[in-house]
């Protein structure tokens, strides 16, 4: 499990590559507890690609989020900005390729910022599968993996 030095975190970035699937949804179900627990902390998403920017997180993965009760309005593909970097406490990649892909571009006094969305599990470094080529399973397998990552990243903080 990824120890995190929870009194310096005020603000969560949420990356995959694209930013319509995986982070979106992570920002979804990050808000939505932050809300049932009447917490109030800066959050966001963003890709390493900005091939999206502007467009709405896919369907399939607002559905699947909906059908759970989270509210995706307002969230918007972007991708990933320098200033990203400074503004944001904890920056969460979905995978270890996008994982590389911020370390490459992160300036090395924010470097500790980084690690993998799914690093508080404790289950291991595991990655977030990429639900977009496959059916709606995936994108209920995506929601049950980021669930219980973002609670125990919320208890962790809440230390």
């Amino acid at each position: 499990m990824s120890k995190i030095n929870s009194s310096k975190i005020n603000s969560v970035l949420f990356v995959c590559l694209g930013n319509i699937c995986r982070s979106p949804t992570a920002e979804a179900v990050f808000r939505g507890l932050l809300s049932e627990r009447g917490l109030s902390m800066d959050c966001d998403s963003a890709g390493t690609s900005g091939y999206h920017e502007g467009e709405e997180p896919d369907r399939r993965a607002r559905l699947a989020g909906e059908r759970r009760g989270l509210d995706f309005s307002g969230i918007r593909a972007r991708g990933v900005r320098d200033e990203d970097f400074e503004r944001f406490d904890l920056i969460l990649a979905a995978d270890r390729a996008n994982l590389r892909e911020l370390r490459a571009r992160c300036p090395a006094q924010h470097q500790s910022k980084l690690t993998l969305m799914l690093s508080f599990l404790g289950e291991g470094e595991r990655e977030v599968p990429d639900p977009y080529y496959g059916g709606d399973e995936g994108f209920e397998q995506v929601l049950d993996l980021l669930q219980q990552n973002c609670d125990k990243l919320l208890a962790q903080i809440a230390k």
